[in-house]
């Protein structure tokens, strides 16, 4: 499998049992094989924080996130950062162009840069991608 880009929609429901599904078992799964995953640099922060909610809600205790967390943290997870020009610039561009929050178009902006595909579950995202030339991961 070819490098993509992965997104906090694909990424969470390894820990939220409710939301997993056979796409985004299979995304982690070849992350877990050595296929490089690339990433926003919004997503530990949005990871973490989709984590604490879903914890403050009673849907995932600690131990469990402390576990997927650990799993995380060995998998082949590259964190592309943004400058602040590009935060405030190009990625502001594209979410205002394709009607995307500024956290979903970075991993737009990171698929764009690297000319990978994306792997997400977000509708208005994939919307995007495909409308800015990006393919789309399909297990």
């Amino acid at each position: 499998m070819e490098p993509f880009v992965l997104d906090a929609s694909v990424t969470l429901p390894r820990c939220l049992d409710d939301e997993a599904n056979a796409y985004t078992e299979a995304i982690l799964d070849w992350c877990a094989a050595g296929t490089n995953a690339f990433v926003a640099s919004v997503w530990p922060l949005e990871i973490t924080n989709i984590l604490i909610q879903a914890q403050r809600r009673g849907r995932v205790d600690e131990q469990r996130i402390d576990q997927f967390m650990e799993v995380l943290l060995h998998l082949p997870i590259h964190i592309e950062p943004l400058s602040a020009e590009q935060s405030l610039r190009e990625i502001r561009k594209l979410a205002t162009a394709h009607g995307l929050t500024s956290y979903d178009a970075a991993y737009l902006a990171v698929a764009l840069q690297r000319n990978l595909p994306l792997a997400t579950q977000d509708s208005d995202l994939r919307r995007a991608a495909l409308a800015a030339g990006v393919r789309l991961v399909e297990p």
